[in-house]
């Protein structure tokens, strides 16, 4: 399927030069911190995450097809906390992306494998 290989390509290069063709102008977005509609909503936060943070590394461990109009993404996310003293933050987690009838991602919710304050103690942690 050509939308599971482009998002596999956008993973290997994120947060830089995303495909947000594949998205649908209202997609719904949902991870542990946003809940959005929007692709332009959705091209700000990778800007946000672009501009912010550093040594961004998206991970890819698998992606599964469990039915025609859903994939499932599992994935970690590294990268550089923009604070002085410059921890290194590692997020594992998935993503569940649904299709519309036009082949475009309506969909896009992830899931953490850690809490919101297992994240936050990684701020804090001895590197």
């Amino acid at each position: 399927m050509h939308v599971i290989q482009q998002v596999k390509a956008d993973y290997a290069r994120f947060p830089q030069a995303q495909s947000y063709d594949l998205y649908a102008e209202n997609v719904y977005f949902k991870d542990p911190m946003n809940e959005f509609r929007g692709v332009a909503r959705y091209q700000r936060m990778i800007g946000f995450i672009e501009q912010w943070f550093r040594n961004i590394d998206l991970e890819l461990h698998g992606v599964e097809q469990p039915t025609t109009d859903t994939f499932i993404t599992r994935w970690t996310l590294h990268f550089t906390a923009p604070i002085p003293w410059q921890p290194r933050i590692s997020i594992p987690g998935w993503s569940e992306l649904k299709l519309n009838t036009s082949g475009l991602i309506c969909s896009h919710i992830d899931y953490w494998n850690c809490s919101r304050w297992a994240v936050l103690k990684q701020l804090f942690s001895a590197t």
